[in-house]
């Protein structure tokens, strides 16, 4: 295929989008990873999977039906269950179950599930441009505000109850961000590739980097060089493009065997 497609306006929703995408899922990912709640993003992939499949059964679009759902279940989550990687353990779980059975209520059901687990980048419309754009808004505006409480949280972890402030206000911000980050992830890229872009750029980023600021930095210079590269790849070759970035992300994990720390 030719590389004058990677230009064409027919991919250009796809391209920002997943851009903008690529900035923000790894700049989360650096959040969870510091939580140690990385297994957030399956958990709740899943959970936005299953609310994508229910959107035909109960009328809503795509998008919105994920969203409500995994929200509630994010909200559930926090209220019912301590913090931990282990709470999204269940949500994964009850996600697939859920999510396999209503596939097969109908064959759009079971068409939306392939779509929601492949990813359908070069299908996305400017609706998903205005609402990457306002993630991206949404992340710039409360990211600031968390990011301090988030570590004093991680790190001196007696500070609010000693102080008695309340770290609602802070984790549910975190919350919202990372639920709506998931769901459009999802939605525009598919379970795993969503999942791969929060958890490796990260995981890499925290090995290699010396401070904080070198590890948010790292975190978005992968995330979007392997997007870049991925959306080439795909393009070129004409292959699926969820696959084509897990693929790029594993490779990008060999620099775990880096020696630990860049001087």
């Amino acid at each position: 295929m030719s590389l004058e497609l990677l230009w064409d306006p027919l991919f250009r929703a796809a391209l920002l989008t997943g851009l903008v995408l690529a900035v923000v899922l790894p700049l989360l990912g650096a959040y969870l990873h510091l939580r140690r709640e990385w297994l957030a993003t399956l958990g709740l992939s899943h959970v936005a999977a299953a609310g994508g499949i229910l959107a035909p059964v109960l009328g809503w679009p795509v998008l919105v039906t994920a969203f409500v759902v995994t929200a509630l279940a994010a909200a559930v989550k926090s209220l019912l269950m301590r913090p931990g990687n282990d709470r999204y353990v269940i949500l994964m779980l009850a996600g697939w179950a859920f999510a396999i059975l209503a596939a097969g209520v109908s064959h759009q059901g079971e068409l939306l599930a392939q779509s929601l687990m492949r990813g359908q980048l070069y299908f996305v419309s400017m609706t998903h441009v205005w609402t990457a754009l306002g993630l991206l808004a949404l992340v710039a505006v409360l990211l600031p505000w968390l990011s301090p409480r988030l570590q004093l949280e991680r790190f001196f972890p007696d500070h609010f109850s000693a102080n008695r402030l309340s770290p609602w206000p802070h984790r549910g911000g975190f919350e919202l961000l990372v639920v709506s980050g998931v769901v459009l992830g999802i939605v525009v890229m598919g379970v795993m590739a969503a999942f791969a872009l929060i958890f490796v750029p990260a995981w890499v980023a925290f090995h290699l980097a010396r401070g904080w600021r070198q590890a948010l930095a790292l975190c978005v210079g992968f995330g979007v060089v392997s997007y870049l590269l991925a959306y080439g790849l795909a393009i070129v070759f004409d292959q699926p493009f969820g696959p084509v970035l897990v693929a790029v992300l594993l490779g990008l994990a060999l620099l775990r065997l880096w020696p630990r720390g860049i001087r």
